[in-house]
């Protein structure tokens, strides 16, 4: 909980079947190829359970986020917590994390988003 030192208010979001939103690279679709009775398919978007996929995942969040983390964002897989030290900054830090995740095309799970908890540390 170090990431809650100092902070006054919080937004607790969660990435829509985050790993779904991540297209596999072309030269990589073949090695996800696999038949049925219907036919031979191979995955276009990364799946859930693939040796690497969440780490693939963290990656690529760390880098869509490079310029908030760990001073207005943190991201673990596809759980992000947006964090402002004073009340009246926590919506700009909202508008930049929905810039970006508008530009990457990342939707979150609005079931599973809290926004603006405040924290009584401070």
């Amino acid at each position: 909980m170090g990431y809650a030192l100092r902070h006054a208010q919080f937004s607790f979001m969660d990435g829509f079947s985050g790993y779904n939103q991540i297209r596999m690279a072309e030269k990589d679709k073949l090695k996800t190829t696999f038949t049925t009775m219907w036919g031979t398919f191979c995955y276009r978007v990364m799946p859930f359970g693939l040796k690497n996929a969440g780490a693939t995942y963290q990656r690529a969040m760390v880098t869509l986020f490079h310029d908030m983390m760990h001073k207005e964002v943190e991201v673990y897989v596809d759980d992000m917590i947006a964090k402002s030290k004073e009340g009246e900054d926590h919506l700009v830090n909202l508008k930049r994390l929905f810039d970006h995740l508008k530009e990457y095309k990342l939707r979150l799970n609005q079931a599973k988003c809290t926004f603006g908890a405040r924290s009584d540390s401070c």
